[in-house]
């Protein structure tokens, strides 16, 4: 687990979170989070087919305040600054 993270942080989408087919319940091109988005932290773990690949499941806040479903990210499309989320909302 990556010591700058923690289950429960709040994190904010530095780029479009859009499905790729990994939430089967949601349509293939659904947006899950746009830049500045916030979202939580759910779970920390790594790509089943590159362990070394760090994923973060997230769950992002809808325009109405509701959590969206968990959403594995890459640590390059979050942020933990809001000042950065801010200027890319």
């Amino acid at each position: 687990m990556p010591n700058y993270l923690n289950i429960g942080d709040v994190i904010f989408a530095r780029e479009t979170i859009q499905n790729d087919g990994g939430v089967p319940e949601q349509p293939e091109d659904a947006v899950f989070a746009r830049p500045g988005s916030r979202g939580v932290v759910v779970q920390i773990g790594a790509a089943a087919a590159d362990m070394r690949q760090e994923i973060i499941l997230v769950r992002f806040e809808g325009t109405d305040g509701v959590l969206g479903p968990p959403v594995g990210c890459l640590p390059e499309e979050l942020t933990q600054d809001e000042a950065e989320a801010a200027a890319l909302a």
